[in-house]
């Protein structure tokens, strides 16, 4: 299972260089990659397959796959159609589609992310590829970006289908922390079900996720927007993706939770209503797509009830119907693709005669219609006669409900036949005055994408070939072949059925005499023929009586606009004060009130522990009161600086020399940072910004103050057991093989933790450089041959040292430089490989780094930056970013979990033993970021900034003014 997720990601980074080499061809290579996960599937079937991996285990957050009946027969349809579906992309799509290459790696991708959904044993896995599958059907839906109704339908599936998805994180946590376990298999083992109220609300959370992703009503109409999507998509993710998730979620669920008090309440109401308000729907729509699409909404209505019952006959009669479901709808969605591309429209009033000219694709279609319809032979009719035996027979509702449950589903059924017929009839049908089809040349296959109504005079039949038929065609003939061969597929499909409460009593059969389900079968196909002969008097009503989903939809995105501006507009006037004064407030109101409501804690302080810490903290505090009194800039940002200083100073002595080093460093930083921004403002704060003592500004200050100094007294007070801190020296050595436990701690022990800071630290830098340039965010800084004044026949300290002009030049400051800055960088490559067992690490490394650039952009210019360091800083950053991603997924090639440190020892001649950690990797990752970062900040803040000031000094002197 394993190497088939791993093949799928090979194959969707590979997808884009493939399509470039081989044009659309390249379809038919990426469809080996689901079609030999199929192979695995069918070598499999019928055995329980476990695999685990560990990666958080102290918080249950591990790889647990589980291959079993139900996986097997979701896998196979997710993985087989999956396989069919690019096969046709490879005719469907031309080599000059736009953006195809990535295109192409989202199905892949999207094949894996379905095959990793089903095949999860953790919830919260699970709930990891059920994101991963919304977030790649956005992009799939959202393909035609250019056009706007493609935008509009990606949003809109992923904000419904998102925020079902995190309703179902909540609902997952519940049930995991009641349940005592996050494994489906240990839910499904139990002797009794967890019951509570607890688990109550649970379920209705995930079930509101599967209904979502199901598109049942009142959720479905995300589902017919995304019909914008190209064919092969809708094909795929009606047939086998992204909405059978939900579908299938109900099935793993309903061995255990079918008996839960809101489970039946919300399944079949919801299914039943589902089946008939779509099913009314695909009967007034024109467009062949949003027939299929609303039909689908009816259908998965129809299998959410089926496998939501919680009986082994109606399991067997669900499942069969997912995969009849598979077959057809898929055959159709494709079939629908031909049409548009033969034809140029997909309007229902537009077509006529196709059925003449394309008789084996109106055979195609036809076959697959029967099916949806439920008609013998099909297998449409075995899953929709168990379907109603199962009903008609269980003992999980009263008397009432059976009849109100098999009521609706005969109605649904009746509207499946009546827009079956319509789609059938309104795609090859002889429609005198309609479009013709006379004239055109067989053999032109002039492609048309999916965008809606063509001009009349485009709409010429453009045969398809037969390799574009043949996918919906083994669809189509295996919906047959498997009616046949229904007690061979009634073999495959009851392992699950049985793995249900109860016994199994029924069979998949072609014949089961003469019963009600079949006197209802011949009701329900009288029923759809007269509800297609009345079709036109079912028309779309101007105002729906029971309301419209998709403006109830932009209704709720208006109200919540509204609401969210009339929030911000509340909070946020403009004012930097009362924002800065709101949050600060909030910082002392509520740790205060939730102090003075909880349990008090004696507190006992010591003030210092020697008298050099009073003379420290007296220096702070006298500082950071002359940074409220100055006027000058420059004197507040130092002054204030001190205070740092004299943070560093006391972790220095009390015993923690890494924390000293790495506070003397970013000290150092921000001092020169700040600097460098400051000379875009006068030295002097203007006597207008100027402003007197303010007696709500230094209460609000010495509260917050305060407030800090109050919690961190009540936090250390409130430890009752041993201090964790006391364990960290051991286990960084032990588990980390090092003795500095700072660094240990951060690279290996909660290297997760660091991986999210240096995250933030590229986000930080992005952010940085998109403030002041305005179009590419990153690049090299200018070297010295790029100055519009460089003689290479000048000789200086510094490469760029000549540019800088006379004025501001420092020949003392440049040949310290010289000589300094090879020191400061063997400094920083000592702390970098040190920092394991001693003071120093990646981070502090960095900062050395850091700061021997900055010094030789204050000697030498912005042109010093490029000659000392000439290297893309965004190319620095991923770098490190994809390091330390790197290193810490390594480790589950081998086995264990991320972020896993190795060692390795050797001894060779001359260098001696030494020992070689794999968190070093990661460390290198928080080295180059930091590097990259210093220098984004450099050559925005610096050399950006120098121009910018240049072109204002120079507009200034020529009469203008500085901005």
């Amino acid at each position: 299972m394993l190497a088939i997720l791993l093949a799928h990601v090979i194959a969707a980074l590979a997808a884009p260089l493939c399509v470039r080499v081989s044009g659309r061809n390249a379809f038919y290579v990426l469809a080996l990659v689901p079609l030999g996960g199929l192979g695995w599937v069918i070598a499999n079937w019928g055995s329980t397959e476990q695999v685990r991996v560990a990666w958080a285990p102290s918080i249950e957050m591990n790889i647990d796959l589980r291959f079993d009946s139900l996986a097997a027969v979701m896998s196979a349809l997710v993985l087989g159609i999956g396989t069919l579906v690019l096969f046709y992309c490879a005719r469907y799509f031309q080599d000059d589609e736009p953006r195809l290459g990535v295109f192409a790696a989202e199905m892949v991708a999207f094949a894996g992310a379905m095959f990793g959904l089903i095949t999860s044993d953790n919830m919260l896995l699970l709930f990891v590829f059920w994101e991963a599958t919304t977030v790649l059907s956005f992009l799939l839906v959202g393909h035609n970006a250019e056009q706007a109704v493609s935008r509009r339908a990606a949003i809109q599936a992923l904000l419904v289908t998102g925020a079902g998805g995190l309703t179902m994180l909540v609902g997952i946590i519940i049930l995991g922390r009641a349940g005592g376990s996050y494994l489906l298999s240990d839910l499904l083992a139990r002797p009794q079900p967890p019951d509570g109220i607890a688990v109550n609300v649970a379920v209705v959370l995930l079930l509101i996720g599967a209904l979502s992703k199901s598109a049942i009503v009142p959720l479905h109409f995300w589902l017919p927007g995304a019909m914008a999507a190209p064919t092969p998509v809708s094909a795929y993710l009606h047939a086998a993706a992204m909405v059978k998730a939900g579908v299938y979620l109900v099935a793993r669920l309903a061995p255990v939770f079918a008996s839960s008090p809101p489970w039946h309440p919300l399944i079949l109401t919801l299914g039943v209503a589902s089946m008939v308000l779509a099913g009314l729907r695909s009967l007034q729509v024109y467009d062949l797509k949003l027939v299929l699409a609303f039909g689908t909404v009816s259908q998965l209505g129809f299998l959410i009830l089926m496998v939501g019952l919680g009986t082994p006959d109606a399991a067997l009669a669900g499942v069969t119907l997912i995969v009849a479901h598979a077959f057809f709808k898929g055959c159709l969605f494709m079939v629908v693709g031909i049409i548009d591309h033969g034809a140029g429209t997909r309007d229902l009033r537009q077509l006529s005669g196709i059925g003449r000219r394309a008789p084996a694709l109106c055979g195609v279609a036809v076959l697959a219609a029967l099916s949806m319809a439920g008609i013998p032979p099909m297998l449409g009719f075995l899953g929709k006669e168990s379907a109603l035996a199962a009903i008609l027979d269980t003992d999980t509702l009263a008397g009432p409900g059976r009849i109100a449950l098999a009521t609706g589903v005969v109605l649904g059924s009746m509207l499946t036949v009546g827009y079956s017929i319509r789609f059938v009839w309104g795609a090859f049908a002889d429609k005198s005055g309609r479009f013709s089809t006379a004239g055109a040349d067989d053999h032109d296959r002039h492609h048309v994408q999916d965008r809606g109504l063509r001009d009349k005079s485009n709409r010429q039949w453009h045969a398809p070939g037969a390799l574009l038929l043949a996918a919906p065609a083994v669809l189509a003939v295996a919906s047959l072949a498997a009616g046949f061969a229904a007690p061979w597929l009634d073999e495959l499909l009851d392992p699950y059925a049985k793995s249900l409460p109860g016994v199994l009593d029924s069979h998949l059969a072609l014949w089961h005499g003469f019963n009600v389900p079949l006197a209802l079968t011949i009701l329900i196909i009288a029923a759809g023929f007269v509800l297609f002969g009345v079709r036109a008097r079912i028309g779309e009503p101007a105002r729906p009586r029971l309301g419209n989903a998709d403006r109830a939809y932009d209704a709720t995105l208006a109200a919540m606009d509204r609401l969210s501006m009339r929030m911000t507009g509340a909070v946020q006037r403009g004012s930097l004060p009362l924002s800065q004064a709101t949050i600060l407030g909030t910082l002392i109101i509520l740790p205060v009130a939730l102090l003075a409501m909880g349990t008090r804690t004696g507190v006992e302080l010591r003030l210092w522990d020697s008298p050099l810490q009073l003379a420290i903290g007296a220096i702070m505090a006298a500082m950071a009161f002359s940074a409220t009194l100055l006027r000058n800039r420059l004197a507040s940002v130092l002054v204030v600086g001190v205070t740092g200083y004299g943070c560093g100073v006391i972790f220095a002595l009390h015993g923690a020399p890494d924390l000293a080093l790495t506070q003397f460093l970013v000290e150092t930083l921000t001092l020169v940072f700040f600097v460098l921004v400051l000379r875009a403002f006068p030295s002097e704060i203007e006597d207008s910004r100027t402003a007197a003592f303010k007696m709500r500004r230094a209460v609000l200050a010495a509260g917050v103050g305060a407030t800090v100094a109050v919690l961190a007294a009540f936090a250390t007070a409130a430890r009752s057991t041993e201090p964790i801190w006391h364990l960290i020296p051991d286990a960084a050595y032990i588990f980390g093989g090092g003795k500095n436990a700072v660094n240990v701690l951060l690279v290996d022990i909660r290297a997760w933790d660091t991986l999210g800071e240096i995250s933030v630290l590229v986000v930080a830098a992005t952010g940085v450089a998109s403030l002041v340039f305005r179009s590419r965010r990153f690049g090299s800084a200018p070297r010295a041959v790029d100055a519009p004044d460089y003689d290479p026949d000048l000789v200086s300290w510094l490469p760029a040292g000549r540019l800088v002009d006379r004025r501001e030049r420092s020949m003392v400051l440049q040949i310290t430089t010289r000589l300094v800055f090879p020191t400061i960088m063997v400094l920083s490559v000592y702390f970098f490989f040190s920092g394991h067992n001693a003071p120093g690490g990646g981070f502090a490394g960095g900062l050395t780094a850091g700061l021997a650039l900055t010094l030789r952009y204050l000697a030498g210019g912005p042109y010093e930056l490029g000659e000392a360091l000439p290297v893309d800083a965004g190319h620095l950053l991923g770098a490190g970013l994809a390091l330390a991603a790197g290193t810490a997924s390594g480790s589950l090639l081998f086995g264990a979990p991320p972020l896993t440190s190795a060692i390795w020892e050797a001894t060779l001649p001359v260098i001696g033993h030494i020992k070689l950690v794999t968190a070093l990797f990661f460390d290198l990752g928080v080295y180059l970021i930091v590097v990259g970062l210093v220098l984004d900040v450099l050559r925005s803040l610096g050399a950006r900034l120098d121009k910018e000031l240049g072109t204002d000094e120079t507009a200034s002197a020529n009469g203008g003014f500085r901005s």
